[in-house]
């Protein structure tokens, strides 16, 4: 698919159907999360595929934004091999998980599969819950599966400011 059309196209799925994603399809989309810059090339991200009903039944425990979706994916970083930036106000970890999940949202839509970003949990009890490495922040969980009959686009999905509104040329 063109780029523009993915970008444009792509949506927050909020209803999934019970069909799996397809394995080489699921491969794609976790090898595009892994070719993701990272500050210094740190790499730090880690990604957890949750598909069991088991683990799928936990992620709804906290968060009502499964949507039924099949397969999650936990984003997370490791807070000890971030980058510092000069100030030492700020790191590379929340930025690079975030470069590395925007890979993963839009090569799932590239691959035709559907996906929605929840930003609607506790980073700790997620972790605590999926007993994840204490090192390990969660930035995000990316629901991923193929929309059911009758869901699409909220009505605002096409809604945008002008350009001129959100860029400004210095």
């Amino acid at each position: 698919m063109e780029f523009k059309e993915v970008v444009k196209n792509r949506y927050s799925c909020k209803k999934y159907s019970d069909k799996q994603i397809e394995k080489e399809k699921l491969i794609s989309i976790l090898e595009a999360g892994r070719l993701a810059p990272t500050a210094k090339n740190l790499q730090e991200q880690h990604i957890y595929v949750i598909q069991s009903a088991e683990l799928l039944a936990r992620i709804d425990e906290l968060t009502p934004c499964r949507y039924g979706a099949p397969t999650v994916l936990v984003v997370t970083f490791n807070k000890d091999e971030v980058f510092t930036y000069p100030g030492g106000k700020r790191d590379s970890g929340v930025e690079d998980a975030t470069i590395v999940a925007t890979h993963l949202m839009l090569a799932a839509a590239n691959e035709g599969v559907d996906n929605c970003w929840l930003n609607y949990f506790d980073p700790d009890k997620t972790a605590k819950a999926l007993e994840l490495p204490n090192n390990e922040e969660v930035l995000m969980l990316l629901d991923l599966g193929y929309a059911a009959d009758g869901s699409g686009p909220l009505p605002n999905h096409g809604s945008r400011k002008p350009l001129n509104d959100t860029v400004t040329y210095l």
